[in-house]
């Protein structure tokens, strides 16, 4: 369990980990900390609406830490949807393009897995924040233009089916900064020749931190509350 910074060490810069809940973004999590906070803050690595878990967030001084954070190595948790596609590679759009999974194999699956290891080149979803000629990839998708990002290299250190309850393989990846879980899902499917998309994301790890020792919002508030005398102290004195 990592030790926890009191709010007062917090202010003059500090590492908070945080836990996001599903549907938030990024920085709405943060944003309830800066609010009771008042410091500077900013976290390490977006994670999508759709995705829970593990925010690093640096405070104060140690926000100039930011992006020694975001080098490190990432572990995801989630789940895979065979049988169709969707536009955003996840649930932020509707799945189409429905095809069979019925003669699809747990061997079939292990191979297709098996691809996707190692050192890799990989193709962002161009609903992403990438920017392409000057402007965000996911303005111009929207705006209906045809886009096309080059492949960027990622590393795989692992990736492992920990279940199958077709449609869906639930799985554990551990992987470099830079990839894009949205679209391993979708290769995973394409390589399957039946379609898939992310269901199910959450960050389970960032290098040695870990979710398990992150705040919830929630948690946030009760934690803030609880030390309020010594943080109110230690501003007074």
């Amino acid at each position: 369990m990592q030790k926890r910074p009191l709010p007062a060490e917090l202010k003059k810069g500090g590492v908070l980990l945080l836990d996001k809940p599903y549907k938030w973004t990024s920085f709405d999590a943060i944003n309830q900390i800066k609010y009771t906070l008042r410091a500077k803050i900013g976290h390490c690595g977006t994670l999508d609406p759709l995705a829970t878990g593990l925010l690093i967030c640096c405070t104060g001084e140690m926000t100039k830490s930011i992006s020694a954070y975001q080098r490190l190595p990432k572990e995801y948790t989630g789940i895979i949807r065979l049988g169709a596609v969707t536009d955003t590679y996840d649930l932020e759009s509707e799945p189409h393009s429905e095809k069979s999974t019925e003669h699809i194999t747990e061997q079939d699956i292990n191979d297709a897995i098996s691809k996707f290891t190692g050192d890799i080149m990989q193709v962002p979803p161009i609903h992403s924040a990438i920017k392409k000629d000057g402007k965000r990839a996911y303005d111009l998708a929207r705006a209906g233009k045809d886009i096309v990002l080059e492949a960027r290299p990622v590393t795989i250190g692992e990736f492992e089916v920990t279940k199958i309850t077709m449609p869906d393989i639930h799985f554990r990846v551990l992987c470099s900064t830079g990839t894009y879980i949205r679209s391993l899902a979708n290769d995973v499917g394409e390589a399957l020749g039946c379609g898939g998309y992310l269901a199910e994301l959450c960050r389970t790890k960032i290098g040695n931190f870990s979710v398990d020792d992150a705040l919830t919002p929630a948690d946030w508030k009760k934690f803030w509350n609880e030390s309020a005398p010594l943080h109110k102290d230690k501003e007074e004195a």
